[in-house]
């Protein structure tokens, strides 16, 4: 692999018990690049991503950041690196509103006197402005969030990772369960993260919703990389049939 990578994993290997779930997997993002990973149901993608997020540890390879190697050891040393993993809906409460969630357990405090009270004011602002350049425009941030529409809800998810500092997004199957207008805004909305400056891995077993967003693509297949490809090098069709080759290959065994 050769260029300025934001983040590099080299040769990774996972076992669970007698199953391999990645075979020596190498893994790179540039900065301010979308990159789909993709394969069937049980390549190994979402077990890539676990290990770069803190979730797992690998049993064996490399791990390098900003041209640095290291052994992320918890989801918590990963965010604190600038890796976010953007969960579709989990991370939000339906009940609370736009603002409150995209600060939630990070609020804005000011102080009157001997007492520090909520900044209200500052924290809806930030808010604000952090979707406006996402592409989103809402007409009031008090609304509970789970009166949102999917899409909605997941760009105040991005936006808030944006904000905290989240240099590489990951985003597992963002778009399974939202209809085809809403999978439209959501894939405007990581257009536009790449446009600030971030980098995005966008995990999907859909293809059609992937690749009109992915400067590149990483495909695997039973937990070994079988390709790697610019979006000029691979059409559409021919990464949907390198993923099925690859199953109709498994199914024969």
């Amino acid at each position: 692999m050769e260029g300025e990578y934001l983040v590099e994993m080299r040769a990774i290997y996972k076992s669970f018990g007698e199953i391999s779930a990645l075979r020596g997997v190498d893994f790179a993002v540039r900065p301010a690049e979308v990159v789909g990973l993709v394969g069937d149901n049980g390549a190994g993608k979402s077990t890539l991503v676990k290990i770069l997020t803190g979730v797992y540890e690998p049993d064996s390879g490399e791990i390098w950041y900003r041209g640095h190697r290291i052994r992320i050891v918890s989801p918590a040393h990963a965010r604190s690196l600038g890796i976010e993993p953007v969960h579709q809906f989990g991370s939000t409460v339906d009940e609370l509103s736009i603002w409150e969630n995209f600060f939630l357990g990070r609020e804005i405090c000011r102080r009157i006197g001997p007492v520090r009270i909520l900044d209200k004011g500052k924290m809806k602002e930030i808010t604000r402005q952090t979707l406006e350049q996402l592409g989103i425009i809402l007409d009031s941030l008090d609304r509970p969030i789970g009166t949102l529409s999917g899409g909605e809800r997941q760009a105040v998810v991005m936006g808030r990772a944006v904000y905290f500092g989240g240099d590489l997004l990951v985003l597992d199957e963002p778009t399974s369960a939202l209809s085809l207008r809403e999978t439209e805004r959501v894939l405007g909305y990581i257009s536009n993260v790449r446009k600030m400056g971030r980098s995005v891995i966008l995990i999907s077993h859909i293809i059609r919703h992937v690749y009109p967003v992915a400067d590149r693509f990483v495909v695997l297949d039973r937990g070994i990389k079988i390709g790697d490809f610019a979006k000029e090098e691979i059409s559409r069709k021919e990464l949907e049939d390198l993923i099925v080759r690859g199953r109709l290959e498994a199914e024969r065994i």
